[in-house]
């Protein structure tokens, strides 16, 4: 990709990026001479990633901060601390994610899966969109999975509390975010800012090997073959970064071209629904802690 590409010289937040595809995405943004902050949850193995990626683009200016986007109030413990001493912020990529073959709650008693996926990263953008306007013209890009068109999501149970299988828990907030991203691209109807989601492929990385069966990984390989790490984070490179993309919103990427989505994804019923809960969602958990 060029060096003259749209990111270049411009600040693009990455979340997830100490390892996986979030630190391949920001190695290579980094690259692309824009100023990269690395959110991570803990701070050594993110001061660890910084280092390296400081050594193989020689960009000095990467930002590691720390959020843990299983909690709601520090999401917007970190989201206040940024807006105060941030002036721009023209990328934002929500790429971090978790896979829990058992059921997990987070800090704020939800589902870890589809809290940590979609609902902290829902919320993020929802504090840092007056920022990204600000900035403007500016991306936000959402990662999500093929995996959301193989599994109907549970719309009035998205927390999987009447039965719960990792997969179908991983779609839930993969289709979580690609619901959320057409909803986002009609409010944003209007304005410099776009919103794209983004399928990164089947890859081997920490989160889809950590805890899952030998059978269920071999399983997995089987149907979806394995892909590099560089390879995976090209579409997310792709959309952040491309001059061929400026205005273009609310599509779906795969391997650097637009391509399909669940149909329920594109019902505004839908989109409306899980916008309203998540509101609701963030709103309860925050009162519980007041």
């Amino acid at each position: 990709m060029s060096k003259d590409s749209w990111i270049k010289g411009k600040t693009c937040m990455i979340t997830g990026a100490n390892t996986g595809i979030g630190k391949e995405t920001a190695r290579q943004i980094a690259a692309l001479g824009a100023h990269v902050i690395m959110v991570c949850r803990n701070q050594e193995k993110g001061e660890q990633a910084k280092e390296d990626i400081i050594q193989t683009t020689d960009n000095h200016e990467i930002e590691l901060l720390i959020c843990d986007l299983a909690s709601l109030k520090d999401v917007k413990r970190f989201a206040n601390e940024f807006l105060q001493t941030h002036a721009n912020l023209h990328v934002l990529i929500n790429n971090a994610g978790v896979f829990h073959m058992k059921r997990t709650t987070t800090q704020d008693g939800y589902e870890s899966t589809f809290a940590v996926n979609y609902l902290a990263h829902y919320y993020l953008t929802e504090l840092l969109l007056p920022l990204l306007k600000k900035s403007s013209p500016s991306r936000i890009i959402n990662l999500s999975s093929n995996i959301h068109r193989s599994f109907k999501i549970k719309m009035k149970d998205p927390f999987l509390e009447n039965g719960y299988l990792g997969p179908q828990a991983y779609s839930n907030s993969k289709t979580a975010m690609v619901l959320f991203t057409n909803k986002l691209a009609r409010e944003l109807e209007g304005t410099e800012m776009t919103a794209n989601s983004v399928n990164p492929g089947h890859v081997k990385t920490q989160m889809t090997t950590v805890g899952l069966s030998k059978v269920f990984r071999k399983f997995a390989d089987i149907i979806l073959p394995p892909r590099t790490i560089e390879k995976s984070a090209e579409t997310s490179v792709y959309v952040a970064s491309s001059n061929d993309l400026e205005g273009i919103t609310g599509k779906y990427f795969t391997d650097c071209k637009e391509s399909k989505t669940a149909k329920m994804t594109k019902a505004i019923h839908n989109q409306d629904y899980l916008w309203e809960l998540s509101k609701r969602l963030v709103s309860e958990a925050l009162a519980k802690q007041d």
